[in-house]
Order: structure tokens, then sequence, then C-alpha cells
């Protein structure tokens, strides 16, 4: 590494950082607790038995897990002002990864559900329990710790996924890589230093993971 390469990684540092810190991580954790609220709610939907909210529910997932999400993003950003809405960057992009997490989370979270046994609900049914409190009480609480491993992933995934955003302008950690490149014309390197960043960012998210899967695994 020469001594301007040196010079650039080191003044690379701190506004690569601040881009995360401002915008990758906030738009990472308002993506995902929104989309996880989305996701059960669509789970319900189609575990509810009523025909139109599960045609509504399939046709949800069946879009947003059938297109890129690439394309998803252009067209809120891109080509919704086409039809009078306009939305600026950092909203386009979390309702972008939103309804990502939401369509795959659903997914995931039906599948929780339905891996509880049938005996639990007749049990809490015996009991004089409702339907609601049956789910809310005692098979939601046992379809998190079924859902915790493959939600980490995807959590893990959409801070990968998060520089999509800058092909919408949202100033995040990868389009400041991106302007510093344009300004240097050293791409291998900035580009580096912004993948560094994500895999610092993903280690600590799979500690993290190992460790509340720990913690649910506690009785077992």
């Amino acid at each position: 590494m020469t001594e301007r390469q040196q010079e650039i990684f080191i003044d690379s540092l701190l506004p690569l950082l601040k881009a995360g810190v401002a915008f990758t991580i906030p738009l990472t954790l308002i993506s995902f607790a929104l989309g996880l609220i989305l996701a059960l709610f669509t789970a319900l939907a189609r575990l509810s038995g009523l025909k139109p909210f599960v045609l509504a529910a399939q046709f949800y997932v069946w879009v947003i897990r059938g297109t890129p999400l690439l394309v998803q993003l252009f067209i809120i950003f891109y080509g919704l002002p086409k039809i009078g809405i306009t939305l600026g960057a950092f909203p386009s992009a979390v309702i972008g990864f939103t309804l990502s997490v939401g369509a795959y989370g659903s997914e995931t979270i039906r599948a929780a559900i339905l891996s509880i046994p049938k005996g639990q609900w007749e049990a809490a049914f015996s009991i004089g329990m409702t339907s609601s409190k049956t789910l809310r009480r005692v098979i939601l609480p046992q379809a998190a710790r079924v859902a915790v491993p493959p939600l980490s992933n995807s959590f893990i995934s959409l801070v990968k996924d998060t520089s999509l955003a800058a092909t919408i302008t949202v100033p995040e950690m990868f389009q400041r890589a991106q302007q510093i490149t344009a300004a240097t014309y050293e791409p291998l390197l900035l580009y580096v230093v912004a993948a560094i960043f994500y895999l610092l960012m993903s280690s600590v998210l799979s500690y993290a993971q190992s460790r509340l899967e720990k913690y649910h695994d506690r009785y077992q």
C-alpha cells in the first residue's frame, strides 16, 4: 500500500463509520422492526382460514418473493412519482426493505406456529382459554423460540442488503464509499474497506445470534 493509499484509507474510516451509524444501522433496525410486525400479521392472515385474508396474504408474499428487491426499490422511488406518489430516498428504502422482511419473515413465523403440536391448543382450550389468548400466551412464545435462528439470519442479511439503498441515493455506507471512490480513484481500496465494515457488523450480529439461541435453549 502506497503512502497515498494509506492516507486515503485512514481518511475514509470516519466518513464510512458516520454513514453506517447515521443511515445503515437505522435503516436496518427500522425496516426489520416494521417488517417483523408485518410478517406476524401476514402469517396470522394466512393461518386465519378466512379466504379474503388468506388470498391477500398469499398474493403479497408471492409478489415480493417473486421479484428482485432492487427492482422493488426502483419501483417505489423512481416509479411511484409517475402516479403522483413521491417519497424521499430513506422512506422509500424503509418501505422496500420492510415489505421484503415482511414477506420472507411471514413464512418463517407461519412455519414456526405450525410446528407447535396441536395438543398445545387443545390443552389451552381445555382450561377455558380463548383462541386469541392461547395464541398470545401459549403458541407465540413457543413459536418465537423456533423462529429466532432463521429471523436472526434474515436480520444479518438485511444489514448487507441495505447497500442496495445506494442505488436510490440513500447516503448509507456503500454510497459513501462510492463517493470517496469517485474523488480518489481507488475503487479496490474503498470497496474493501466498506466490505470490512459490513463484515464486522455481521460478525457482531452473528455472535449476538448465538448468544440469543443459547438463551432460548437454556431449558432444553
